[in-house]
């Protein structure tokens, strides 16, 4: 078992105390070894770790963007020579150039034993067999999953993304326990499962560790309900380190922070000042023990909430909610504010209406409109006019409730919207496109 006991239950004073040590230690390393930290250290008077008395002085140290390790791409934050850099990671880099992850020796070790302790958190043990349906590659997904339940003693089935006859196969030839995969992905599997009409005894899936975008509860309960399993989340970025930053526990009230090596804070997104505890911002992570390409303040745009209340599994480091969305996902519309998690909610779980749908942006007269495309359960429901616009009033009214804004609601064909291997892709922005 990989419950770390003596660090995952320290008294909230020990762990403070711990995180004091390593953030003026790390605040030193990185004006001593990283030029851009040094000249942005030193413009705001921190040139040593002495600067920081206390874990509240962390606010005079300036804040790392995704601009700022853009601007540094791809080694410019390195703290390390070349050659003491074992691993290469990378975002897909879809809106520019990707942002780089590099790895010491110790900095993988480091990155197994968090992702091993939220697999242990959630229910995984040694005895299961977890299929990894995340790509393989640079995305830091599949290898930080893979490396960190190895360290458990599961046994891994890299399947990798796609080829999804083939992955339920393996569910069943293999007696596969453990499902590794995004929420979109998942979804899907389970539809084609039902689909491929083998009894459920068949399976042997009881647990997923669903990561790399968000997952509404109202979607987990599908997830779940066509898998036959508990699904948990669990949240990280290649800024930060992968996939184990934080994890659910199996009693699923909210995600446990790997607080003895990041430490987060929640702020106003629009003023930068620190929220109350409880209070929801935008999260930002200092990394304390990463070596090769550490972060101070990192603003992930990361929408969330923390507690520091002890769990009632025993685990005492602080609790992130489930983010909301992303500021940079976040959709105004009128001058409301609309993230595509909200839809979600909304619409998973009505009935007539499956789990899939697509947000479509458009500007006409100078204003912004949202269609709301969903697909229909049955086909038969196109052959009926009145059925179709009642259910598509159900449909709109709800959405006005939830988002208080107009949407035009548009209902398609069953399977007629797009399947998700990796990340889903649901906005699509035409705002930029000539009228017409």
């Amino acid at each position: 078992m990989f419950f770390q006991q003596d660090v995952e239950t320290m008294s909230r004073k020990d762990l403070e105390d711990l995180q004091l040590r390593k953030l003026k230690y790390m605040v030193e390393y990185c004006y001593n070894r990283v030029p851009f930290y040094h000249d942005r250290l030193g413009k705001a008077g921190i040139t040593s770790g002495d600067k920081i008395k206390t874990l509240s002085d962390i606010q005079y140290i300036p804040y790392t963007t995704k601009d700022d390790i853009r601007d540094q791409y791809p080694f410019g934050l390195l703290a390390v020579p070349m050659k003491e850099i074992v691993r290469i990671h990378a975002s897909s880099g879809t809106t520019g150039k990707p942002t780089v992850g590099c790895y010491t020796k110790e900095d993988l070790d480091m990155w197994s034993d968090v992702v091993a302790r939220l697999a242990i958190a959630a229910g995984a043990r040694p005895e299961d067999i977890f299929q990894i349906a995340f790509g393989y590659g640079l995305f830091t997904g599949a290898l930080g999953l893979h490396y960190g339940l190895e360290k458990v003693g599961c046994t891994i089935v890299p399947a990798s993304s796609g080829n999804t006859a083939k992955q339920l196969m393996m569910f069943r030839d293999f007696g596969v326990t453990g499902l590794v995969a995004t929420p979109s992905y998942a979804l899907y599997l389970g539809e084609c499962l039902r689909e491929e009409g083998y009894p459920r005894e068949a399976y042997s899936l009881r647990l997923g560790l669903l990561g790399s975008e968000g997952c509404t509860p109202e979607m987990r309960s599908r997830i779940e309900e066509s898998l036959g399993l508990v699904a948990t989340d669990n949240y990280g970025m290649t800024e930060l380190i992968g996939p184990g930053v934080s994890g659910e526990c199996h009693l699923r009230c909210g995600m446990h922070f790997a607080e003895d090596h990041f430490l987060p804070e929640i702020i106003n997104r629009e003023t930068g000042e620190r929220a109350e505890e409880g209070e929801s911002g935008e999260l930002v992570v200092t990394t304390l023990d990463r070596w090769g390409m550490p972060v101070l303040r990192y603003r992930t745009k990361d929408i969330t909430k923390i507690t520091y209340e002890p769990c009632a599994c025993g685990r005492t480091h602080a609790r992130m909610a489930k983010p909301m969305g992303r500021t940079d996902d976040m959709l105004i519309i009128k001058g409301v504010n609309v993230f595509p998690s909200q839809i979600e909610s909304a619409l998973v779980g009505m009935e007539g209406i499956g789990p899939h749908y697509q947000l479509v942006v458009r500007r006409r007269n100078f204003m912004d409109q949202l269609e709301v495309k969903v697909e229909l359960v049955s086909s038969e429901l196109l052959e009926s006019y009145g059925a179709l616009e009642i259910l598509r009033g159900r449909v709109h009214d709800k959405l006005k409730s939830v988002l208080g804004l107009e949407t035009k609601v548009t209902l398609v064909e069953p399977k007629s919207l797009e399947r998700f291997q990796g990340k889903a892709r649901r906005v699509l922005d035409l705002r930029n496109q000539p009228e017409e």
